[in-house]
């Protein structure tokens, strides 16, 4: 496996619902807001110029929650080989404790950007994300 992407994200107030933790619609966009981050750190210039990539599936574990102030790394890498125009990947945010309070695997399909449809992932995308 390739090493996991890792970002630091704390809660702010308006990430907090009315039961004083993190909202499931803040998470998702974490989510993906961790998937991007990737994407833009480790993709060449020329893919991220010429492909987007679409959710086309999210499967979220909610372990424990997180309240305002807190702070979480979160860690995504992405899972097998792409199949045709999809590739999973997984996201994991772990508490200052050690402990795990969120999972997900998330699927995503790359479109062209030229022309909004989908493709297979191309072997020199995938690369520097798998092992």
């Amino acid at each position: 496996m390739v090493t996991p992407f890792e970002r630091q994200i704390t809660a702010q107030p308006e990430d907090i619902d009315e039961l004083g933790h993190v909202n499931n619609a803040v998470w998702v966009r974490w989510i993906q807001d961790m998937a991007t981050a990737h994407w833009n750190a480790v993709a060449a210039t020329a893919h991220r110029d010429a492909y987007i990539w679409v959710v086309t599936r999210h499967e979220i574990d909610y372990l424990r929650s997180v309240g305002p102030g807190e702070t979480v790394i979160g860690r995504t890498w992405v899972g097998d080989a792409p199949k045709g125009a999809r590739f999973d990947r997984h996201v994991e945010f772990i508490g200052e404790d050690g402990k795990p309070r969120v999972r997900a695997r998330t699927t995503w399909a790359i479109l062209d950007k030229a022309t909004g449809r989908p493709l297979r992932v191309p072997p020199d995308v995938a690369k520097p994300f798998i092992a």
